[in-house]
């Protein structure tokens, strides 16, 4: 309740509000701030067992004119939860792209922002559905045959050969499950008290077997090279970002993008891991904004400041 309280606290300070849009039996939850305008819209997509709420450290830096729309993740906090079907990559897909008709995102092209399972969602996004994109962001996606190895994949490696019977590092169960998982993903070191460990677990607790459900599909073999696989069919331009010192997703995979589409831009960011909107959310917004302007000038749109 806390939590919740939290961050319905901060998204009123940053402008968001909440909103649902229902389709066919199916109902989507989503945050946004601003009107379409000059700038593209843009679509902000959250990685795994996250939630909307995740971009609010971002947003606080993006002009409050932009108009951007956070969307919760098939099955994740507000969004109806379903089958398996809905949460393998393609899944997934279908279903964002049934939100951004539903609610008419698509009347003009807009900016697309994934992050880790986002991105993966998002590339592929952008591979089926290119006339409805002006431009895309992925920050350390998903989907990519990364050749070197993190800490993560000797995780994920351990649990194959034990045939998931071992514990899933992004699905804690206790505090010190938690805490392990922060420094998985963060390379920035935050100090969390043990009670706020315990109250991040009780809440995440009654989501696990859905959160396990999901984990399964994005790592089976139709998913989990789904950004790689289609990147050849990419036409917007690509924003890649990605934290130097990422456990989760090596960072190599930003070189392998830039080789199959070399026009695309990529920035590293020093001292930063997996939670790149996390610990460097100031430096993600310039870069995102910056990025975003530059393409609307490439395309001929009048200058402007942000």
């Amino acid at each position: 309740m806390r939590c919740t309280y939290l961050y319905r606290y901060w998204r009123r300070t940053l402008g968001l509000q909440v909103r649902y849009a229902d389709c066919g039996g199916y109902r989507f939850c989503y945050s946004y701030r601003g009107k379409p305008g000059f700038r593209p819209t843009i679509l902000m997509l959250h990685g795994f067992s996250a939630h909307k709420d995740t971009w609010l450290t971002v947003v606080k830096y993006l002009p409050k004119h932009l108009h951007i729309v956070c969307v919760d993740m098939p099955g994740h906090e507000g969004t109806t939860r379903t089958n398996t079907d809905d949460y393998s990559i393609q899944g997934q897909v279908r279903r964002i792209h049934q939100f951004v008709e539903t609610i008419h995102l698509n009347r003009k092209p807009f900016h697309l922002v994934g992050t880790a399972m986002g991105g993966n969602v998002g590339g592929v996004y952008a591979a089926c559905y290119p006339s409805e994109l002006c431009s895309m962001t992925l920050i350390c996606p998903d989907g990519i045959r990364h050749p070197c190895e993190t800490k993560f994949d000797n995780h994920l490696q351990d649990l194959e050969h034990s045939n998931y019977s071992l514990s899933i590092p992004l699905i804690p169960t206790t505090p010190e499950e938690m805490e392990d998982m922060f420094r998985l993903c963060s390379h920035v070191r935050f100090r969390i008290p043990q009670q706020i460990l315990q109250g991040l677990v009780d809440v995440r607790l009654p989501h696990n077997t859905f959160y396990e459900e999901v984990f399964m599909e994005i790592v089976s073999e139709k998913s989990r090279y789904a950004l790689q696989e289609h990147l050849h069919l990419i036409t917007a331009p690509l924003q890649v970002i990605w934290g130097k010192q990422d456990q989760v997703v090596d960072v190599s995979g930003a070189s392998v993008i830039a080789e199959l589409l070399p026009g695309c831009r990529v920035d590293l960011l020093d001292n930063c891991g997996h939670s790149v909107v996390m610990e460097k959310p100031c430096r993600t917004a310039r870069l995102i904004l910056e990025f975003i302007i530059l393409q609307q000038n490439a395309r001929g749109g009048t200058k402007k400041s942000s």
